[in-house]
């Protein structure tokens, strides 16, 4: 990837995680939803005072994410890299193959726009109100008295997860596979097993809430898998900013071909 496309993707993923992680504001502003129990995207809303200021957060969100992996898309489709130095870490080597032939590479960054798409029409989608934390909404929602929009936020999360989960797999294969990245390569696969972890307990914990067995912590395990992909997504864009620099300074100071693609183990420490 051409340092500039490189630099550009960086920037845009690093500010969509920091605005997918804008419900930490709910530790310094009253929302009136216990985080403990309650959906993230409930304090987004209809009837929630703050519901417009975080759907429009979500918005940026899934618009920046979307714009940072296609432009990691367009660029690994074409680039290649460098065959590694004597001595490198086999996770670290750089596969030479174009990257039309590495099909972890591409379908993470197709996974990775997914879940900017279906996050920005999430945010175009709000609940009506907040069934864990209302019980006449909760009734409603039962019965089937709640705009289509419901059904159709918990089509536009599902995707957004999935998506969200897919690329965090595939872009840390990748990662090691294909010696990209060396900080997403040697984090990557802590990050993707808590968020593995938090997966399950949002499930279970949304099964129970489904099944009339109360909420127990499902605002915590799903802030958890909120807040890792948006660590996960920073720590991509991270690794592909300290690669673009490296590789500017092997270059003596040109714009040289960066990563998104496939490009040498610069970047390691």
């Amino acid at each position: 990837m051409p340092g500039k496309v490189t630099r550009a993707s960086a920037v845009l993923l690093f500010l969509g995680a920091l605005a997918y992680t804008a419900w930490v504001l709910e530790v310094v502003v009253r929302t009136g939803l216990d985080p403990v129990r309650t959906y993230v995207s409930e304090l987004a809303a209809a009837d929630q005072p703050l519901g417009g200021l975080f759907r429009a957060t979500d918005l940026v969100a899934g618009l920046l994410v979307l714009a940072g992996a296609v432009l990691g898309l367009l660029a690994a489709r074409t680039s290649a890299g460098p065959p590694a130095e004597p001595g490198t870490p086999s996770w670290a080597r750089t596969d030479p193959r174009p990257s039309g032939r590495r099909p972890w590479l591409l379908a993470g960054w197709a996974a990775l726009a997914l879940f900017g798409a279906a996050t920005a029409v999430d945010s175009r989608l709000p609940l009506s109100c907040a069934p864990t934390a209302d019980p006449e909404c909760a009734a409603r929602e039962t019965a089937g008295l709640v705009p289509a929009t419901h059904t159709a936020h918990a089509v536009s999360s599902g995707l957004a997860m999935t998506g969200a989960l897919l690329a965090m797999v595939l872009l840390t294969v990748a990662a090691r596979r294909y010696g990209l990245w060396p900080p997403l390569a040697r984090t990557g696969p802590f990050l993707v097993a808590l968020e593995l972890a938090a997966t399950a307990w949002t499930l279970a914990e949304v099964a129970s809430f489904e099944a009339g067995k109360g909420l127990w912590a499902l605002g915590a395990g799903q802030r958890l898998q909120v807040l890792l992909v948006a660590v996960w997504t920073g720590l991509l864009a991270v690794s592909l900013a300290r690669e673009g620099t490296t590789r500017r300074r092997s270059t003596g100071g040109g714009t040289g071909s960066g990563t998104g693609g496939g490009t040498g183990r610069s970047g390691a420490p």
